[in-house]
């Protein structure tokens, strides 16, 4: 840009070219012909190297369209003369993945869970696949670190509520916990006591007081005394005399400090007057049987898994009723 200096035209020997354009003295530019309150604009050139770059991009842009995809084309685009897209190409890096650790997956559906201790090869390679799969699917719920949160079991613990081995983890994987549509999914329903009206507002406070001194929360009180025979009449079905918990019905432990839906008064005496009924999705409806074979090793691996243990005899099996919480 350049100020004018209002001197006549030819001025300094310069004489303007047709079309009211001028030379720049101070510069030697031609202008443009504008003017705007005194101000010129000139009319400087390019740089060659910018001129050539700019002409390299189009040449480019046209040789790009014409090799690969890229005009839409209502459902589709062109396909380009080098026949290349990024969805064929996914498929056949899926594919060489896949065949890479065909071996491996074949070896695992071919060994039954409990016995992938006994391969410690195996072992890893199940846990390494879990932990991909586990971040895929299960972060959104138990956190990356797999620690969840109130409502969310964590699994880094040995506190299980339908037991901690390798096949039980698996089998609650595959049918979850109260999940609609699978006949067989973990299922407990612990009652509304105090929406239902089972118990009175001052009882679902004697029974939180009672169920808190178990695992030294609360001294054990007047209300806790009193909490004490209703909770032997309303909850040692489910949660066994001393509080313990059953894992035949995914009845929580209350003689830990471990609270899936927090131990404090307000959250206590909520879970009891308000159940929580939470639900797992039966993830055998979406995953296939070696990909929950994996994550079952790799959640068993995180610090709480449990080795297996003899049945237990028929008639120690706790009857069928309610719990409040769901944990593999």
């Amino acid at each position: 840009m350049a100020e004018s200096d209002n001197t006549p035209s030819g001025a300094g020997g310069k004489t303007p070219p047709s079309g009211g354009r001028r030379i720049d003295q101070s510069t030697g530019t031609e202008t443009v012909g504008h003017e705007w309150d005194g101000i010129e604009e000139l009319n400087t050139p390019l740089p060659r190297w910018w001129v050539l770059t700019f002409y390299a991009c189009i040449l480019f842009a046209i040789g790009y369209v014409i090799c690969y995809p890229a005009i839409p084309l209502g459902d589709h685009g062109t396909r380009g003369l080098l026949g290349w897209t990024s969805r064929g190409q996914l498929a056949r890096e899926t594919a060489a993945a896949n065949g890479a650790r065909s071996g491996t997956l074949a070896a695992l559906a071919a060994t039954p869970i409990e016995d992938l201790p006994k391969n410690p090869d195996l072992m890893r390679a199940a846990i390494a696949g879990g932990k991909a799969a586990f971040k895929v699917n299960c972060v959104q719920c138990h956190g990356s670190g797999a620690a969840g949160s109130i409502g969310y079991p964590n699994l880094n613990d040995d506190d299980w509520l339908w037991g901690g081995n390798l096949t039980e983890i698996q089998t609650t994987i595959t049918h979850g916990i109260r999940y609609p549509g699978d006949a067989e999914t973990r299922m407990s329903l612990m009652p509304n006591f105090g929406a239902d009206k089972i118990l009175t507002a001052d009882q679902v406070q004697d029974a939180a007081s009672f169920v808190r001194s178990l695992s030294g929360l609360e001294p054990k009180g007047a209300a806790a005394q009193r909490g004490a025979a209703i909770f032997a009449a309303n909850c040692a079905v489910c949660h066994g005399p001393e509080g313990k918990g059953g894992r035949m019905v995914g009845a929580p432990n209350l003689t830990d400090k471990i609270w899936l839906y927090g131990g404090s008064r307000d959250q206590v005496a909520g879970s009891i007057s308000n159940a929580h009924h939470g639900v797992m999705p039966a993830w055998g409806q979406r995953l296939d049987p070696v990909t929950i074979k994996m994550l079952a090793a790799y959640v068993h691996s995180l610090g709480g898994g449990e080795d297996f243990a003899p049945a237990a005899p028929a008639e120690a099996t706790a009857p069928a009723t309610g719990a409040p919480a769901a944990k593999p």
